[in-house]
């Protein structure tokens, strides 16, 4: 059989090369600081972006505030609106065709997103050892997209790198046949190193001119929440009844989705009357930043957002049932609410009044990177035959999640925690 019919890579077909695979804002955010570490350590790798996020202040403007490279491989988009098998399915096979070419020995996915059950299903396709950043995650409500893809993304890794130990005992539970590492979140690493710049270069904040007024944050754009009619009802409800109760200004950055589904349920006009409501196109990554690390609370859908308002010391209020960071609530920075205006008043009130006390449960922002010296040169030396020669190398100062990309070969280090 001729190599241009085969449907696997073999391995002595595979270069030194590994691919990050990304097409979502949160996704380009917390790969943001294992791309630099690749390119830190001199270690060949490319980006595939799948353009499942398609404006410029989603996409484009991300990379800018970011410093990232322009990806090697820019999918055309998965169509606006198309169903997710269709999506998937646009993504997954511009992405093989892209892995058939470059050849790498590593994909690496971050998160829950169709762009990293594509990018994780062509690869393993293909016999590429697949990666998976921030594995583990589970809201245990079947009915989520995100919660398919999670679990079926850890089940075909060979790698996964658990935020937490509640994360990694997710993992265990479910019997995952790959290697789980607790490394922290890149999350807390991207703020850490961003924080600094969004204070010298974000605008928005200062354009909105609330001078020193406290304010709410919101964002929402989850699909069981904007393209279900009664939950943004909802929502616009709570909108109204906060306006009338807290009487604060509360800023919206909206999602392109969310727009729409607002327009198409005749919600728009209800949203315009309410005169406390600051309505933003979306906002990039350094204006973002700084809205959220100075609002007084956040009320969002999004599971990032719960990870960086914890980090950041300000208050969550969750607009669903459920989350699939326990954390957060464990440490007391998040309280689910759902949708129900009543519950979702009462959930602020109950969140203003709190102290921002609690502590990081997401790490020491050394997701990717640990301290040098011997101790973390021993923790580095993880098995693996993917980007090494047989001889074991050994480290200092070495990134956690790259670790596995330096060093020999071996099996000895499953279930490895950082410490």
């Amino acid at each position: 059989m001729s190599k241009e019919t085969l449907k696997i890579l073999h391995q002595q077909d595979l270069t030194e090369k590994v691919c990050v695979v990304v097409g979502t804002r949160p996704g380009i955010i917390k790969m943001s600081p294992l791309v630099k570490e690749l390119a830190r350590q001199k270690l060949p790798h490319f980006l595939i972006h799948t353009g499942q996020h398609y404006s410029y202040r989603m996409d484009r403007r991300i990379f800018l505030d970011l410093g990232l490279p322009e990806p090697q491989h820019h999918l055309k988009r998965a169509r606006v609106g198309s169903l997710h098998g269709e999506q998937t399915a646009q993504m997954l096979k511009g992405i093989e065709a892209a892995l058939v070419q470059e050849k790498p020995r590593a994909v690496l996915v971050c998160g829950d997103a169709n762009t990293n059950l594509a990018g994780a299903l062509a690869a393993r396709k293909l016999n590429i050892a697949v990666g998976h950043v921030e594995a583990g995650l589970r809201s245990h409500d079947w009915r989520m997209p995100e919660e398919h893809n999670r679990v079926i993304i850890d089940h075909i890794s060979e790698y996964l790198f658990a935020p937490t130990a509640e994360a990694k005992n997710n993992l265990l539970k479910d019997d995952v046949k790959g290697q789980i590492f607790v490394t922290g979140n890149t999350v807390v690493d991207a703020l850490q190193d961003h924080l600094g710049l969004a204070a010298a270069k974000a605008r928005t904040l200062k354009k909105l001119k609330l001078n020193g007024r406290p304010y709410l944050l919101l964002t929402c754009h989850r699909e069981e929440n904007v393209d279900h009619q009664g939950n943004l009802t909802n929502i616009v409800r709570s909108l109204q009844l906060l306006d009338d109760k807290i009487k604060m200004p509360v800023v919206f950055p909206i999602h392109p989705r969310t727009k729409k589904r607002l327009e198409f349920f005749g919600l728009t006009p209800e949203l315009s009357r309410i005169s406390s409501l600051i309505p933003l196109e979306p906002q990039g990554y350094l204006d973002f930043l700084q809205l959220l690390a100075h609002c007084a609370l956040v009320l969002t859908d999004s599971g990032g957002i719960q990870e960086e308002s914890c980090i950041l010391k300000v208050p969550c209020v969750t607009l669903r049932e459920n989350t699939e960071r326990p954390e957060t609530l464990q440490v007391g920075s998040n309280v689910i609410a759902g949708t129900e205006p009543g519950q979702v008043v009462a959930a602020v009130q109950q969140s203003l009044a709190k102290t921002r006390q609690w502590p990081n449960p997401f790490g020491d922002g050394l997701a990717s990177a640990a301290s040098s010296g011997p101790s973390a040169a021993r923790r580095c030396r993880i098995g693996s035959p993917l980007l090494s020669s047989p001889s074991e190398k050994a480290f200092s100062g070495c990134r956690r999640h790259f670790s596995l990309f330096s060093t020999g070969p071996g099996r000895d280090a499953n279930h490895q925690q950082f410490s």
